[in-house]
């Protein structure tokens, strides 16, 4: 464990505490506590060991998601109690994501039955305000709370921003459970705004407080904080049996970040000249996490060969997406097509000269063959993404991150321009 010069108490919650760091403006330590609480602290326990727990879980979680591409304060694990992340001013409201029905939902909303599906998710608004009990707030009262923080103004962008990332943190957390055979059935979290960069990032804590998890979908094997909520009496036994819970859940979720199937890309090109494309297309897949192997092969020239490297790659049980790039006259993807199960995209490199006419030759297909033809080699290698997704949470994760970074990067262009016009 490095050593860190820690500097004033900058907050205490109910159970973490937040430490300046001197030598590092701009980062602060984040230090759990062993203490349980519920109903906004109206009951609270110390539980040994919670911390590290907590912790422990806290860091796997914000690891997954900042290796899918969401944006967080989390910076690395310190110790087993301890984090250390940016240093953000934390906006005041709990961001709630349902994916079933129940809870403090059900009571709001009577005569909706336990169990009801939303799709699309519920998202909810809750201000963080212990006196009050944090009550529900609509859209209109955030912005009409004027929040400033770090220098940020939150204002409707700002909001759409949180509402849209909320609910792409939830699917992929709900996507990484799944491989678990357990439901993610809504969870709470927080954002801030990054004192240096005055950006708004997941910040504070993923942790067995923050989440419902079901188990194959059942309420009875809840392993959540709600198990310590629902206790009749808290007695060392009953601490024993929640204590338990949080550390099947902090032992479940490392494996969140392991890949539950593998898969490749295989680029086939008809020639080295087509080289400078085919090398777009890996460094796509390699930003997805996906390997990706080139060779050189023509089914014009050598068709014996070429299909014998599809063998090659048939055979050895790793599901795999052929991808054929071929100028002029595309016989390669249309080739491998017609002689394997697996899928091909052709993603020909068009010439300004011929290239209209060329892009016929992987279009026009005989009957039985269903390769697709991607022209840019960045698509090419999303497509082949999005098919490997399927089966691996880790890859369609990243996929996720980079559909809301999209949509984040268009909205705060658009803000920009809006206020350059003004």
């Amino acid at each position: 464990v490095s050593t860190l010069n820690i500097g004033q108490k900058l907050s205490e919650g109910k159970t973490k505490q937040i430490f300046e760091l001197v030598d590092q403006p701009g980062l602060v330590l984040v230090q759990s506590k062993d203490q349980i609480t519920a109903g906004n602290a109206a009951r609270k326990d110390q539980m040994e060991g919670k911390a590290a727990i907590a912790n422990k879980t806290t860091c796997c979680v914000f690891k997954l998601l900042q290796e899918s591409g969401i944006k967080t304060a989390f910076v690395q694990q310190h110790s087993e109690t301890a984090f250390t992340a940016a240093h953000c001013e934390m906006i005041p409201i709990e961001w709630v994501c349902r994916r079933v029905a129940t809870g403090s939902f059900l009571k709001r909303n009577p005569g909706v039955k336990e169990g009801y599906r939303f799709t699309p998710l519920k998202m909810e608004m809750f201000f963080k305000d212990d006196a009050n009990n944090d009550p529900q707030w609509s859209e209109e009262q955030v912005l009409a709370a004027k929040f400033s923080l770090a220098g940020l103004t939150i204002g409707q962008c700002e909001v759409d921003i949180m509402n849209r990332s909320t609910v792409a943190i939830f699917e992929i957390l709900e996507k990484a459970w799944a491989t678990q055979n357990c439901t993610l059935v809504d969870m709470k979290i927080e954002f801030g705004v990054n004192v240096k960069t005055r950006e708004i990032v997941l910040s504070d804590v993923i942790d067995n407080d923050s989440w419902r998890l079901w188990p194959a979908g059942d309420r009875s094997q809840q392993k959540d904080k709600q198990v310590y909520r629902d206790l009749k009496e808290v007695t060392p036994e009953a601490m024993q049996m929640v204590k338990r819970n949080f550390e099947w859940v902090s032992e479940r979720v490392q494996l969140l970040l392991e890949p539950q199937a593998s898969g490749r890309v295989v680029v086939l090109m008809g020639s080295t000249s087509d080289m400078a494309h085919c090398e777009k297309i890996k460094k796509a897949c390699t930003s997805y996490g996906l390997p990706c192997i080139l060779r050189v092969t023509s089914a014009h020239k050598g068709p014996d060969e070429t299909l014998r490297i599809k063998a090659e790659y048939e055979g050895d049980g790793v599901p795999t997406i052929f991808v054929a790039v071929a100028g002029r006259s595309n016989g390669l993807g249309p080739v491998m097509s017609g002689n394997t199960a697996y899928p091909v995209i052709n993603c020909p490199p068009l010439t300004p000269d011929w290239g209209a006419q060329d892009v016929w030759s992987s279009l026009r297909l005989p009957s039985g063959l269903g390769c697709s033809t991607i022209l840019s080699p960045d698509a090419a290698a999303q497509f082949a993404a999005q098919i490997i997704g399927l089966s691996n949470h880790l890859v369609w994760c990243k996929l996720r991150a980079s559909m809301l970074n999209t949509w984040v990067s268009l909205k705060l262009a658009d803000q920009k321009l809006q206020a350059c016009s003004l």
